[in-house]
């Protein structure tokens, strides 16, 4: 095995959420006198971290909106999870295959812990993950640098170069790459397959695909 650890991005590789969110934050944003669709929310914002988003808010409409703007999308966002919530399809059986094989696996999300351990538990993916969990609220800044990544490499003891990094977004693909990390893209998601590509990942469409391309 080329890698001794594999760093999952959490939203849009391990959980199917951005596909349950982007409407929800397009819709907000657009009620609140931003208009955005949800493919202007995928290119701005997925994959950053909720401070980015909130510093954006908070410059094109005021701390108030960006501070009703988190409100809307929480409470709506941890609905729809409650009552739609999945795994990434084939994911399950990539992360046993990699423990049977005694690959390192850990989380590195833009999002907030509270955020990560509840959409993991949702799906039945977090014990897994135990102290193996890192947002980008512990970094100074958050993807596209390669803070998040480096941070994760270094709590589990493991030079960059020696980790894959699992992405769902350009703005993590970009990250993964500064850091000296190979990055895999997954291109089943919402971001094309050819913007993953031309950010510097290896792309591949279906988790069935990945453990492959892991030795090859």
């Amino acid at each position: 095995m080329p890698f001794d650890l594999v760093i999952f991005d959490c939203d849009g590789v391990l959980v199917d959420s951005e596909r349950l969110t982007v409407g929800i934050e397009a819709r907000v944003l657009t009620e609140l006198g931003w208009p955005h669709t949800p493919d202007e929310v995928i290119a701005g914002f997925m994959g950053r971290s909720p401070s980015y988003q909130r510093g954006e808010i908070t410059k094109r409409l005021g701390a108030d909106a960006a501070a009703l703007f988190d409100e809307r999308t929480d409470t709506e966002a941890h609905a729809v999870f409650d009552s739609d919530l999945i795994a990434v399809p084939g994911v399950e059986a990539v992360l046993a295959e990699l423990r049977a094989r005694g690959v390192m696996t850990c989380v590195a999300s833009s999002g907030t812990h509270e955020r990560i351990r509840r959409t993991l538990g949702r799906t039945g993916l977090l014990a897994g993950f135990e102290g193996r969990i890192f947002s980008a609220s512990e970094v100074e800044n958050g993807k596209p640098a390669p803070d998040l990544f480096l941070h994760a490499a270094a709590r589990m003891g493991i030079e960059p170069g020696r980790c894959a990094v699992i992405e769902d977004s350009v703005y993590g693909v970009r990250g993964a790459v500064a850091a000296g990390m190979a990055a895999f893209g997954f291109g089943g998601g919402l971001t094309q397959p050819a913007q993953l590509a031309d950010a510097g990942a290896t792309v591949f469409d279906a988790m069935a695909d990945l453990v492959p391309l892991l030795i090859a």
